[in-house]
């Protein structure tokens, strides 16, 4: 290259974006370090109990990298634009009794579009990431994703929703090689991160304890309703609707005699309707708010591999376009806990079709 491309790495403080700034550096890219700073409080116990992605150790563990590497780092700020994108989606989407997927969310609107916009103000030519997936550019000239080389670290679900232009500038020199190779390539060049665990769940709810976050943030306990059947009958008192999502079996405290799961929440009626194990397979959904990435739109009907959630291998299905922006998805063999507000996404081959939220 004539003029050394410049690209900005997000750095999470672990071991993937890490070597994945080394390996850029290695091809002769510009590469400059960042750390997303989204919704840390600046308090030193924080620091000590959140080693994840997202946590303040993050911040010093990139800093650390970025020393070894001989790469300038900084430190961005984007709590508003998470605040906004992410943790008020989240909130909003469990209390209307829909379960939302907060990294797929950070992902488009934290991670690539304030990030990339900040980046090309700085006169960056590329984002980049430790993400496990790959880019290319398709005969028809559109950018899409492909699965990375290991199949159990593939993170293309939670990534779908990136447009042609956040792909265009970005890359993600980590989908070409295995878990064990990044960690093997860390360790060589001297990284304290070599062997630093992944992290896990989600980042701003440290505890896991998601009604206890939301409880928090609205300042409001969750309101008791009823269990009951599909035809209305009560068959017992729950703890608020945003302790349940569909196909959950366990913390349902009924005294059914047999393994029961939720299968419809009702936010209108403030009800959980608890039916048989078989009920919670079905074999088709609708969905929305759709990106499409390998095709411009769907034109006509289209068969493909549909994921439901992130760890779901994928079904066979066929999809029909039903609206400007929605479809129906006929899945080939029934599939399990169809999930409202959480992403289906679509695959051709290797490749990401597009996807969208399950209705």
């Amino acid at each position: 290259m004539s003029r050394k491309e410049k690209v900005v790495v997000g750095m999470s403080g672990g071991v993937d974006s890490a070597v994945a700034a080394w390996l850029l550096k290695e091809q002769g890219y510009e590469v400059i370090g960042v750390t997303m700073q989204i919704w840390q409080d600046e308090e030193e116990e924080v620091l000590e109990e959140n080693g994840g992605c997202c946590g303040l150790s993050a911040v010093e563990d990139a800093r650390r990298t970025a020393q070894i590497l001989e790469i300038p780092h900084y430190v961005m700020n984007f709590k508003a634009d998470f605040k906004r994108a992410v943790m008020d989606y989240f909130v909003a989407e469990y209390l209307a009794g829909r379960t939302p997927n907060p990294c797929i969310a950070c992902n488009r609107y934290v991670k690539w579009e304030a990030l990339l916009k900040r980046s090309l103000e700085i006169g960056a030519d590329y984002i980049a990431t430790g993400h496990y997936a790959r880019i290319k550019q398709l005969e028809n000239g559109r950018f899409c994703l492909s699965r990375s080389v290991t199949a159990k670290k593939d993170q293309t679900y939670a990534l779908y929703n990136l447009t042609q232009e956040q792909l265009s500038h970005t890359l993600m020199p980590v989908g070409d090689y295995s878990k064990e190779e990044i960690r093997s390539m860390a360790e060589k060049i001297g990284l304290s991160v070599a062997d630093k665990p992944d992290s896990q769940e989600i980042c701003f709810v440290p505890d896991q304890d998601y009604a206890g976050f939301i409880e928090g943030v609205t300042g409001k306990p969750s309101q008791e309703g009823s269990f009951v059947k599909a035809d209305g009958t009560v068959l017992g008192r729950h703890k608020g609707i945003i302790h349940y999502t569909i196909g959950q079996r366990r913390g349902l405290g009924l005294p059914m005699g047999r393994r029961v799961a939720v299968t419809e929440i009702r936010p209108e009626t403030n009800e959980v309707v608890i039916g048989e194990q078989e009920d919670v397979w079905t074999d088709m959904l609708l969905a929305d708010r759709l990106n499409w990435m390998s095709v411009p739109d769907l034109t006509e009907d289209r068969k493909a591999a549909a994921k439901i959630r992130y760890n779901h291998a994928g079904t066979p299905c066929t999809i029909w376009k039903t609206g400007p922006d929605q479809i129906k998805v006929q899945f080939h063999e029934p599939v399990r806990a169809v999930t409202p507000g959480q992403a289906v996404v679509f695959y051709d081959g290797e490749d990401v079709l597009g996807g969208g939220t399950i209705l």
